[in-house]
């Protein structure tokens, strides 16, 4: 029997020498020793909690994919409950297609009741909701906790964290509660700077400081909210509970205050950092709004975002229902677009398919590329005497190409016979609901069967020492005094036809200047004794519906119509845009004795904001 060891080695070597296989060779005796491996990354437990969040959910998924992080180090942890739409369904799609890329998923769906019994809508916390909310959390972190998890982090269903590198950056700080400032469309974010002895939001300076970066790091703050990170691996983090409350909680019931009581309770500081753009969130409703105004809430949030940023892409491992643009019933509705702008034009495109509008595309007259025979062959010359009412220049061929664009959208109005046209151009941000709220104007200006013209959905007012005259049989609507810009405007056939008959080319200035001119609201008489016809029926929107996508001076900020060359000098350029344009600055502050007060209706008393409605 003691023989049998050696038999089986025998047999062994025999095998590996037939396989072909060797041992590697042995290191010379002077060779340094095999480098180790660097470590593996923490394991993160994602914690995902999502009720009527269909419209927001595929973003949010899309952001977390995009990570910059081994899904093999990422454990997934998702619970819907209460829901109307089909959040439930969503996630469940994700969560099949993407189980097998990260280390652990668990699905906690609850199909029944769809709703609470004590709320009165989606957007309402009754106490009940906010007691299933802590429950929740509470199961997460037991969870993560179970699987010796290094970190936990907490995202709500509609935040974007749009920067890859955000889970690094958030572990490096190496803090025991800590969180990405996210930012929305207001001041609101998800955090605070002050908390009263009663646990209510409390304003302090360095609340704006910090939201509009104008201080950068990490700060030590009472309250963080909504996309958090734990670090598990902290001793003190042991003490932290959702649920139930600490026995000396006497605070308003609400997850976010209870979780900030049993940080400063387990002596915990809490941390918001905004180094970096981490992301985005949107300012939660009131109480009494509707799913569907959560959904127009989340549209803008993304539109705004690709104002400065790439679009905010949904996650590719679920189905997104198509949009079905139309015209908001308009008989059509023009963008104007330099063909060498493809950059503004792609945003303009993808922001109005998320708003479900359709548009046709019109390629813009480029004042650069004009030379002195094409403005003969037009007939065109400058309104003698005209002077940029700034900077005391002549007109410039990119205002020229500027009105041009406009000028052969009236003539395809008047061909075409349109009777109501919609003209917006390439560089616009949209005011939050903009397509409920200028269809309902347009319906207004239907029922009462309005004589208008021209109506201004977005323009800069320069007429600022008394009201303008409000319509009284239409809310939101006034009549227009001497206004710039041509952001957007709705035009009739009728207005069409006027602008054209007024033969602007050989008497022409920017277009901007020749409109109030044509409703004779221009101050400056000598230039309205060129046009003797000044009875266009002009009106706008208040408040306005579209705004610059950027003003003078702020960093992505071009004119294509003054930074140009003079109209009859193709070689004297010019760069008023930076230098000298206050045309093109943002709307300073309307005294109160000049506001249009009477064109708004009157502003319903609401009940107090709940905590989490801050700002």
């Amino acid at each position: 029997m003691a023989a049998l060891p050696a038999l089986r080695l025998l047999l062994c070597c025999s095998l590996w020498a037939r396989s072909g296989a060797s041992f590697p060779p042995e290191p010379p005796a002077d060779s340094a020793p095999l480098p180790e491996s660097p470590l593996q990354k923490p394991t993160v437990f994602i914690a995902i909690l999502a009720r009527n969040a269909a419209h927001a959910l595929p973003h949010c998924l899309g952001c977390l994919e995009r990570l910059r992080y081994p899904k093999s180090r990422l454990a997934i942890w998702a619970a819907t409950d209460h829901n109307v739409d089909n959040t439930t369904e969503i996630l469940r799609e994700w969560l099949k297609n993407v189980q097998k890329l990260y280390h652990y998923v668990e699905w906690r769906p609850m199909e029944e009741p769809q709703s609470y019994p004590d709320e009165i809508g989606p957007k309402h916390w009754p106490s009940s909701r906010f007691t299933h909310v802590m429950k929740l959390r509470q199961a997460a972190l037991r969870t993560a906790r179970e699987k010796w998890s290094d970190y936990i982090m907490f995202v709500d269903a509609d935040n974007l964290l749009t920067n890859p590198e955000t889970l690094n950056l958030m572990i490096a700080e190496n803090k025991t509660v800590v969180a990405p400032m996210l930012e929305s469309r207001s001041l609101y974010s998800n955090f605070w700077c002050g908390i009263t002895p009663q646990g209510y939001y409390r304003k302090t300076p360095d609340y704006a400081l910090i939201r509009e970066w104008k201080r950068l790091g990490c700060f030590a703050v009472p309250m963080i909210h909504s996309t958090f990170l734990i670090d598990l691996r902290k001793e003190a983090s042991n003490n932290l509970m959702f649920y139930p409350p600490h026995q000396d909680y006497t605070w308003t019931f609400d997850d976010i205050i209870v979780f900030a009581f049993s940080s400063r309770q387990a002596g915990i500081q809490m941390y918001i950092c905004n180094s970096e753009r981490y992301g985005f969130l949107p300012v939660p409703l009131k109480l009494h709004q509707t799913l569907q105004e959560d959904v127009e809430n989340f549209i803008h949030l993304t539109t705004e975002a690709m104002i400065d940023h790439p679009p905010i892409e949904p996650s590719q491992y679920v189905s997104v229902p198509p949009k079905h643009p139309d015209k908001m019933g308009f008989d059509e509705i023009f963008m104007i677009n330099l063909k060498r702008r493809q950059d503004r034009r792609d945003r303009m495109l993808r922001t109005l398919y998320e708003q479900e509008i359709a548009v046709k595309i019109v390629e813009a007259v480029d004042g650069k590329a004009l030379n002195t025979s094409q403005l003969k062959a037009l007939n065109i010359d400058m309104l003698p005497g005209y002077q940029d009412p700034y900077s005391s220049r002549p007109l410039t061929r990119g205002e020229i190409g500027c009105f041009l664009s406009h000028y052969y959208i009236w003539k395809e109005v008047v061909n075409r016979e349109l009777e109501k046209t919609l003209v917006i151009e390439d560089d616009v941000r949209f005011e939050h609901q903009f397509k409920k709220k200028l269809m309902k104007l347009m319906d207004d200006i239907e029922q009462v069967q309005l004589d208008w013209e021209l109506i201004y959905i977005g323009r800069k007012r320069m007429q600022v020492q008394r009201p303008e005259k409000a319509v009284p049989s239409v809310m939101n609507l006034v009549e227009a005094d001497y206004s710039y810009w041509t952001l957007g405007y709705a035009i009739s056939f009728e207005g069409a036809q006027k602008l054209i008959g007024a033969e602007p080319f050989s008497k022409m200035l920017p277009v901007d200047e020749f409109l109030p001119i044509m409703y004779n609201k221009h101050p400056v008489e000598k230039y309205k004794e060129y046009y003797k016809s000044r009875d266009l029926k002009a009106f706008s929107a208040e408040p306005l519906l579209v705004y610059p996508t950027h003003y003078t001076g702020q960093p992505g900020y071009l004119s294509d119509t003054e930074t140009s060359t003079i109209w009859d000098n193709e070689t004297m350029s010019t760069d008023w845009d930076r230098a000298h344009s206050w045309k093109s600055r943002q709307q300073g502050q309307i005294h109160s004795d000049a506001q249009n007060k009477d064109a708004l209706a009157p502003q319903p008393s609401l009940d107090a904001s709940s905590s989490r409605d801050e700002l």
